[in-house]
């Protein structure tokens, strides 16, 4: 009898000293976890690993959560020295959009955890892109006829930035709901460019009205550029952007302000210089709109150092 006491307590303490490592393993072993470069994504552990556990890429398996059927080929893993940190190298950038489902194997258990980016960090980046990065004037080249005919003073480019965005806005959630609601249950898609339109006309008669009975000297100085932003490309091309991309209530509205705003800083940039250039010795071939021209490239050329940076 006492022998087979000692060997059930001999086989229970083995289960259990063979248990114990995978237990810590699948307990709280991911401390944290990140996208690092466009090509990492970064590891921290808990308790330090042996380089054989979590320095070999063979022992990791990655794909986005939207497509477990493709797996992305971790090139290399950069351990930490306290082997507390492991940054997964890969050879093509990475989609930081997506949320990324990482499995790690190895001391005969598996951990499986997710990479994303904050929400919140998204939502702003979705913002400064528009903004500064993607900007509609400087970049995209969208809007040009009434950033030039709005441009030549301050105070009528604050004006109409502070209205363009206001109409942005409220168009863009509108046409989320339209695109939501009605578009896309019923398939009509197709229909895009007609109710979008539609929808910016509503906004910027409204607009036209307040306007033309709350600040009289303002809606004259914007003459007959206001209705021309019914039809202008960058109103037209955020509900386009948004329903192209899916986004839901938040990442529309910005991508409205951004758009907005950035039209803003364009316009005001412009009527800032262009203040200046009326007191400047200009050659007369080129004052009016061919200097407008030269310095709109200058800015374009400057909003191009903006150009795949990444916030968030």
């Amino acid at each position: 009898m006492k022998t087979i006491l000692m060997t059930r307590r001999v086989l229970l303490a083995a289960m259990l000293c063979l248990l114990v490592p995978a237990l810590a393993w699948a307990g709280n072993l991911i401390s944290g976890q990140r996208f690092g470069a466009d090509n990492e994504i970064v590891v921290t552990f808990s308790e330090p690993l042996a380089p054989a556990v979590a320095g070999e890429a063979a022992n990791y398996s990655v794909h986005e959560e939207a497509d477990p059927d493709i797996r992305l080929a971790v090139a290399e893993v950069a351990l930490s020295e306290d082997g507390r940190t492991a940054t997964l190298k890969f050879a093509e950038p990475l989609n930081t959009v997506k949320t990324h489902v990482v499995s790690m194997a190895g001391a005969g258990a598996a951990e499986t955890f997710r990479v994303s980016k904050s929400y919140l960090g998204y939502l702003l980046g979705i913002l400064v892109s528009a903004l500064l990065i993607n900007n509609f004037v400087f970049t995209k080249y969208l809007g040009l006829c009434v950033f030039f005919g709005t441009s030549k003073r301050k105070d009528t480019a604050k004006g109409m930035g502070i209205t363009f965005t206001i109409v942005m806005v409220a168009s863009a959630i509108m046409s989320w709901f339209f695109y939501q609601f009605i578009l896309k249950p019923f398939d009509l898609n197709f229909l895009q460019i007609v109710i979008f339109i539609g929808l910016v006309s509503l906004t910027v008669q409204a607009v036209d009205t307040v306007l033309r009975k709350v600040n009289p000297a303002l809606f004259n100085a914007f003459g007959v550029y206001l209705v021309l932003v019914i039809a202008n490309c960058v109103i037209l091309a955020v509900p386009l952007i948004l329903a192209d991309n899916e986004y839901n209530f938040f990442e529309t509205v910005m991508l409205a302000l951004g758009a907005g705003g950035g039209f803003m800083l364009a316009l005001y940039l412009m009527s800032s210089v262009r203040e200046r250039m009326e007191l400047a010795n200009v050659p007369r071939a080129f004052k009016g709109v061919p200097i407008a021209f030269i310095v709109a490239g200058q800015f374009a050329l400057a909003f191009l150092g903006f150009s795949g940076l990444n916030i968030f």
